[in-house]
């Protein structure tokens, strides 16, 4: 009778797998779910809480405004009775009946103008404010008394001084915007820590080294606030004084279809103010970002 041979440790050895075969390769991560799906996720975030507030106010704006004898158009009626100022925003009938889109472009370069100055001008101001106690103490007790004057206060003025009126919109914007760029720019300068202006001194700064590269970085977080308050500030100038200064832009635009009764063209044009304004904000809140982090980081 045939015994079972054992089998000895080498054989054993010999037939069981070797580490290399056992040894389980890790597998590469998978580009969707490593960075496509996080991405898609926070654009979700982002996205989806907007889009669900603007479907339920459209909603209630329909079912309050489609009752008769509602006073103000609903989504759909707006749709159809201001469909070719929607879907066509940069049509030319006439040297007066054009799309909403040129007239924001019209609008926006007055406000280009009267905004630029202003922030050259602020910064000047808020700089020499920030800098001087003398001056602090005589200026400050005057612009926190011209800030308070509402924007269509000036325009009579401006026209009477300009005779033009697109001068006195563009004196408008800037007398509007200016203070807030000037109180936050002086709170910025005020605010330099001592340490750097010893550095300022210890290296021998002139003036205007001192104000590049110590007075404006140091200032930057307080300049891009009032520059934001500014921007906002010019677009809602602009428009108030269109209204009474006439011609094509988006403030003569909401006036003109007032007397026209064609309330649906005034909300598509708010529609247009809004999305605008809010990307002018955005605008300056993205170079804010840029310079206030090269500053830091310098």
């Amino acid at each position: 009778m045939n015994m079972p041979v054992l089998k000895t440790e080498q054989s054993i050895k010999a037939a069981m797998p070797s580490a290399e075969v056992l040894r389980i390769t890790p597998s590469k991560p998978n580009v969707v779910q490593t960075k496509l799906m996080p991405a898609l996720r926070d654009l979700a975030a982002t996205i989806l809480p907007p889009l669900v507030m603007i479907v339920l106010l459209l909603t209630v704006w329909q079912i309050l405004c489609m009752k008769p004898g509602a006073t103000l158009p609903s989504p759909t009626k707006i749709w159809s009775e201001a469909y070719d100022l929607i879907v066509d925003p940069f049509f030319v009938a006439g040297p007066q009946d054009i799309g909403l889109g040129w007239r924001v472009l019209i609008s926006l370069q007055r406000v280009a103008i009267g905004y630029g100055f202003a922030a050259v001008i602020g910064i000047m101001l808020g700089t020499i404010i920030g800098q001087s106690v003398w001056a602090m103490r005589g200026l400050d007790p005057i612009f926190q008394v011209l800030r308070t004057i509402s924007p269509l206060a000036w325009l009579p003025i401006s026209l009477a001084a300009f005779r033009d009126s697109q001068p006195s919109a563009i004196f408008v914007i800037f007398i509007t915007s200016v203070w807030p760029i000037i109180i936050n720019t002086a709170v910025g300068i005020r605010n330099i820590p001592q340490d750097y202006r010893n550095v300022a001194r210890v290296l021998r700064l002139n003036h205007l080294e001192f104000f590049w590269k110590i007075m404006i970085p140091s200032a930057a977080p307080y300049i891009f606030t009032g520059l934001r308050i500014g921007i906002g500030l010019s677009w809602l100038a602009i428009v108030a004084a269109e209204m009474l200064t006439g011609g094509v832009g988006i403030g003569f635009f909401i006036w003109d279809a007032w007397n026209s009764s064609r309330l649906s063209d005034i909300v598509v044009a708010l529609i247009y103010i809004g999305v605008v304004g809010f990307v002018l904000d955005r605008i300056v809140a993205f170079i804010a970002t840029i310079v206030t982090r090269g500053t830091s980081a310098n």
